[in-house]
């Protein structure tokens, strides 16, 4: 009889264990908190690049995007670019302009997951056009980041077009 009770005790805890293991496995990954504040920097960085890309200063844009071949960016010139190598291109076009002024997200909406992240706001700000009169905008926007090596790196990034900055 104590040699039944403990068969029975053990295949209890056997199954008991089977079941946990089997809900941590299935369980719905949840991204860590941390993460949430972490894209909300990366957003904040990518709007202080775009200000610093505004007076023509690259670099702070270079840090924030991914330099994967599968980035995208229809940004407000109209055009729709892939890869990293023709996004720059069109971030050294915007920068050789120097339209000065300023943008700031407003509005902050995040979709996160384990590596990526969508974040969508609305652009505020001012630029000078092509005739040197100070436009206020407010455009639209997506941003979309990958985790790359701990890190959020934007992978893509979505707003109206301009009509003095379309082609």
């Amino acid at each position: 009889m104590f040699h039944t009770q403990q068969s029975k005790a053990f295949f209890r805890i056997a199954a008991l264990a089977i079941v946990i293991a089997v809900a941590i496995v299935y369980a719905p990954a949840q991204p860590p908190l941390d993460d949430r504040a972490a894209v909300l920097a990366a957003n904040a960085q990518f709007y202080a690049a775009i200000n610093k890309m505004f007076i023509g200063e690259l670099v702070p844009i270079q840090a924030v995007w991914s330099h994967a071949d599968d980035v995208t960016y229809m940004g407000p010139t109209g055009q729709f670019e892939h890869g990293w190598s023709t996004v720059l291109k069109d971030w050294e076009g915007q920068a050789a302009m120097k339209l000065g002024g300023h943008v700031k997200p407003i509005e902050i909406q995040i979709v996160l997951g384990q590596d990526l992240a969508v974040v969508s706001d609305y652009e505020l700000g001012e630029n000078t056009n092509a005739n040197g009169k100070v436009e206020q905008l407010k455009l639209r926007a997506t941003n979309i980041f990958r985790k790359e090596g701990g890190q959020w790196k934007m992978i893509g990034h979505h707003t109206d077009p301009l009509p003095y900055l379309s082609k």
